[in-house]
């Protein structure tokens, strides 16, 4: 019942988003973990890394960069190459982060609340950025831990604006 809500509300997102701009729509078909070697950062747009790397077996995000509406759902995430390989490890919860216009001095870093994060590193989160800066170039996703410095420990791939290659 939750994917099948969650998938409409993407569906009525994407449609109130095409009423608007067509470009302010960016979507992410897919979500995948940082790969990086033990204990070392991996920096993105000047956001640290975690420091172990994660893998995901799915999820996807969608912005609107006009309204800010978002969402995103990761699954599977998860530790590898460590003591907890194949566990979310300690984590309780994530967040979401856009980033806009990454490295440079108009760079923007909006983060969603954070989000309970399943045992099994399953995470969703529909709502609301607020006022996303224009213009918003080269725009990245990121999951994050909540706590300070906020390391990525996944990122959206596949990036698609408006209606381009659409699915």
């Amino acid at each position: 019942m939750r994917k099948a809500l969650f998938v409409l509300v993407l569906s009525l997102f994407a449609s109130a988003s095409f009423a608007e701009e067509e470009d302010a729509l960016v979507r992410w078909k897919t979500i995948v973990g940082v790969i990086t070697a033990p204990l070392v950062n991996n920096p993105v747009a000047g956001i640290p890394s975690g420091l172990f790397p994660w893998r995901a077996t799915g999820g996807k995000a969608h912005v609107n960069l006009a309204n800010g509406q978002v969402a995103f759902k990761v699954e599977g995430l998860v530790l590898v190459g460590t003591n907890f390989t194949g566990t979310r490890g300690d984590l309780t919860e994530v967040k979401g982060t856009l980033v806009c216009n990454p490295g440079t001095n108009t760079q923007a870093v909006i983060d969603t609340a954070a989000v309970p994060f399943s045992l099994q590193g399953n995470a969703e989160f529909v709502g609301n950025l607020g006022s996303v800066p224009a213009p918003c170039a080269n725009p990245l996703f990121l999951v994050r831990l909540p706590a300070a410095p906020g390391r990525w420990i996944a990122t959206g791939a596949v990036r698609v604006i408006g209606d381009e290659d659409a699915d």
